[in-house]
């Protein structure tokens, strides 16, 4: 480089003295001072290495059965001793419990579970993830003195959404007081008015807000809202919605093919990722439209390309119960976790707490023999971290 500028520079000065020369000057044979003033050749610094989140700090320290229990949330029934769950949550290291079974003893009585659990969980130093259906209507699982009762979700629909954000912000507060950080709500599902009743999971308990989905979005957004500002964290659900099959998830595999909901259908799950909302959880039956050949729960096309991709969700996604639900039981149990993750999920949800060792065991066993499927892990629970941090189960002080 230097000498082409040298040759350049050497032309110039010929130039100028031939110039001189008719002017009657002498000309300058000396090029030492143009070439010393070239300046060096810049050098690049060294690209700095990228600064950690809080989250991926934490992770980083997790062992990889630790990693994998953060993947796992386990029902505990509402007649069962929470000190009987803890064994379970402190060997695999479990990241939630999801409250079943019809909680109607009052506040008192969540509020004593609630404490208890996140008394356990020691060694990891990850508070846990502790869940509610609390949707209204028929789907509340925590009642009596101190949790209002609540409408249904048809009800809520009717509601202005502002009115609806209100009311939502009081009932979320009376989660906080229960230590529940989770609801798993709101419906996003809409169920076509000439279906209503006929859809067993949805519209059977009037969970719907609408059955048109551009008046459901405006609730939904309200739902998530209200929540939001309590301090709870907020689930769209079933993705990518169970409000036009004619059968339940839970209970069969007949009925639970969609063959008609497209993108039009998902206006109320894409509210409520716009409101925040930082949870979504997967429906369990099939949808032709989107994935012909596997449920989306276990569908890279449902959750990925779809969920992921294309909606733009960048949060945590929770299965529905994939432990007893009759709708996955072609799928072996000790498969089901590594699928769901496969695909894009990050908790695997069962309602069956004989479910989590072999959920367990698949994924630390897959992790260990593909790496591509550890990066997946590492990302899943990176999210699920993450969500703990924001609601102050975790931090890096």
């Amino acid at each position: 480089m230097v000498r082409h500028v040298v040759r350049a520079m050497t032309l110039v000065a010929v130039l100028t003295c031939a110039a001189a020369l008719a002017a009657g000057c002498a000309p300058e044979t000396d090029l030492s001072a143009a070439t010393t003033s070239i300046p060096p050749l810049p050098t690049s610094a060294p690209t700095p290495a990228p600064t950690l989140s809080c989250a991926e700090t934490i992770v980083r320290r997790l062992p990889p059965a630790a990693r994998a229990g953060q993947l796992i949330m386990v029902a505990l029934d509402a007649h069962d001793d929470p000190a009987g769950l803890a064994p379970l949550i402190a060997q695999y290291g479990l990241g939630g419990v999801v409250l079943l079974g019809g909680w109607n003893g009052g506040m008192p009585v969540v509020q004593a579970a609630t404490t208890q659990l996140q008394s356990g969980p020691e060694a990891t130093g990850l508070g846990l993830l502790i869940a509610a259906d609390q949707e209204g209507g028929q789907i509340q699982q925590l009642r009596g003195d101190g949790f209002s009762d609540m409408p249904s979700g048809l009800e809520q629909g009717m509601l202005d959404p502002a009115t609806l954000q209100s009311s939502v912000r009081g009932w979320g507060g009376e989660l906080v007081n229960a230590g529940v950080n989770l609801n798993l709500a709101p419906i996003a599902d809409t169920v076509p008015d000439e279906l209503g009743t006929a859809n067993p999971p949805i519209g059977g308990y009037d969970r719907q807000f609408s059955g048109d989905p551009a008046i459901a979005a405006f609730h939904v957004a309200a739902f998530v809202q209200g929540m939001t500002q309590a301090g709870v964290a907020t689930t769209l659900k079933h993705f990518p919605g169970l409000g036009r099959v004619t059968g339940n998830t839970d209970d069969t595999d007949d009925g639970t093919t969609d063959t008609e909901t497209t993108m039009a259908d998902l206006q109320p799950f894409e509210a409520g990722i716009r409101a925040n909302a930082k949870l979504v959880m997967m429906s369990s039956a099939v949808y032709t439209q989107f994935d012909p050949a596997n449920e989306a729960v276990f569908s890279p096309a449902v959750v990925t390309d779809l969920l992921r991709g294309r909606l733009g969700f960048d949060g945590v996604v929770i299965s529905d119960d994939i432990g007893v639900a009759a709708a996955v039981s072609s799928t072996p149990v000790e498969q089901r976790a590594t699928r769901f993750v496969a695909a894009g999920g990050d908790v695997a949800l069962t309602a069956d707490a004989a479910a989590v060792a072999p959920f367990h065991d698949s994924l630390v066993a897959a992790m260990g023999a593909d790496p591509a499927f550890a990066e997946k892990v590492d990302a899943a629970v990176t999210r699920v971290v993450q969500l703990k941090v924001d609601l102050g189960l975790a931090s890096c002080g």
